[in-house]
């Protein structure tokens, strides 16, 4: 069980890197194949086809960082030290596999057009990670460190907006780089004049 739960991770790993340089249509299986060191075939026992491999590798995504999160976001550390981690560990996790994020981006992109089996699997993989955040934001809340008046859920998803709109946008635009501290007073504070640094 273990070595197929194995073999299924190195297919995976293996069209994540084949992602780097090229879209999904380029990709040949006999690539995958080659570079997760199976047989063509093998890739069959674990996936449909290349469109269900793909989909996969993108929402076992979710797991990976919500597995990442868990391991370098304390949980005695006061709020706003436990939310910079937070949003510290999602910049290094989709740094260190870029091709994820855009895999896991254009899946979620693809979800306005599906329903059924396929958009209730994303949503509930995204709902992981939606959850893991909600953690942190809901003590925030009732710390009185962030309002209350709108539910954590909703900061939660304004949080995730954020950090995927620094992660995409904040490389080409002109001026002073959005830093994860410049993120987090942002969140806390607003974008207002009397905005306050995070600590």
């Amino acid at each position: 069980m273990a070595a197929q739960a194995d073999k299924r991770r190195r297919i995976m790993r293996a069209v994540e890197k084949l992602f780097k340089s090229r879209r999904v249509h380029e990709i040949a299986m006999d690539e995958v194949a080659r570079l997760a060191g199976v047989g063509k075939g093998t890739i069959y026992t674990h996936f449909k086809d290349k469109d269900d491999l793909f989909f996969r590798t993108a929402t076992a995504g979710f797991d990976d960082l919500c597995d990442f999160l868990r391991r370098n976001v304390p949980r005695e550390v006061s709020f706003p030290e436990q939310l910079l981690r937070a949003c510290t560990a999602l910049d290094e996790f989709f740094k260190s596999r870029r091709q994820l994020l855009r895999m896991m981006q254009t899946e979620e992109g693809r979800m306005f057009w599906f329903r059924g089996a396929m958009r209730s699997h994303f949503m509930a993989q995204r709902r992981k990670l939606v959850d893991a955040m909600a953690e942190i934001v809901r003590r925030g809340v009732a710390e009185g460190a962030i309002r209350h008046d709108l539910s954590p859920e909703v900061l939660t998803h304004l949080l995730l907006g954020m950090s995927r709109t620094r992660a995409q946008a904040m490389s080409e635009l002109p001026g002073k780089k959005l830093s994860c501290n410049d993120l987090v007073d942002l969140f806390c504070h607003g974008a207002g004049p009397t905005s306050r640094r995070a600590t």
